[in-house]
């Protein structure tokens, strides 16, 4: 059972059992009469239960960075934070769009379900972190290392890799500033004169094409196609906290960083 799901049972219990009380069992009981261990958990918790699920829900969510297919925007140990309701507020659970608010725009860091083929549909969700590159209607190509939209080169120019990137970006490897939409970001190629992926694809109404900064180590939608707009969670905004697994030790200096 999904987390989202265990939160909603418990609202779901906890409410049930202050509502029973409330209406039915405490106008019985006597004054002095003491309340049920179960009810005063349920008075307890709810209200917090609640709080966290609406927030979870429709506001703000965490995630933490499992690998680095996004470096150098977003190292492994990253936790962030990806705003709820910037696509649109979803029902929890059910992902039900109830209210439109808005749509990704190129160039934004967004967090979705992994788009499941027919046969792994008895497996879980996966949440994924990209950038997107294409809209809906765009035709959208990559070849030597450079992304196209309809026809047009995306621009590129080198940068000096910064100390903090020594451990994380192999020798050789080359670091760009690249520009899609309104959002001037890097991108990490670690090997240069590897052909990998390449080829060019129209993407259908409704769908997004996304790629990892990290552009020799990603899996992305140059593998397995688009992402469907009902797949969407979130747009990804904030860095919270990090965390050097091999050190163990907090990296004070991506706290609090916004997430371009």
């Amino acid at each position: 059972m999904s987390f989202p799901a265990i939160m909603v049972l418990l609202v779901a219990v906890t409410g049930v059992i202050w509502l029973v009380d409330k209406f039915f069992l405490a106008p019985r009981r006597d004054i002095d009469g003491s309340v049920p261990v179960i009810v005063e958990y349920a008075r307890s918790f709810f209200p917090i239960i609640l709080l966290v699920l609406v927030i979870r829900s429709f506001i703000a969510e965490p995630f933490r960075i499992p690998s680095s297919s996004m470096v150098p925007t977003l190292h492994v140990g990253d936790f962030i934070l990806v705003n709820k309701f910037t696509y649109g507020i979803r029902l929890p659970v059910i992902n039900t769009k109830i209210f439109d608010v808005g749509e990704p725009q190129r160039g934004e860091v967004v967090v979705f379900r992994f788009p499941k083929k027919p046969e792994d549909k008895d497996k879980p969700d996966v949440d994924y972190i990209k950038r997107v590159v294409g809209l809906p209607g765009d035709k959208v190509g990559y070849f030597d290392k450079t992304i196209y939209i309809n026809g047009k080169a995306v621009s590129q120019r080198a940068e000096e890799k910064p100390k903090d990137m020594i451990n994380i970006a192999p020798p050789g490897s080359l670091l760009h500033t690249e520009q899609l939409g309104e959002h001037n970001h890097q991108i990490l190629i670690t090997h240069p004169e590897r052909r990998m992926v390449e080829g060019e694809t129209v993407i259908p109404e409704g769908h997004y094409f996304v790629m990892g900064d990290n552009r020799d180590n990603s899996n992305d939608s140059r593998f397995w196609g688009t992402v469907p707009e009902e797949n969407l969670v979130g747009k990804a905004f904030f860095i919270w906290m990090s965390w050097d697994w091999n050190d163990g030790g907090i990296v004070w200096h991506r706290l609090g960083k916004s997430i371009n």
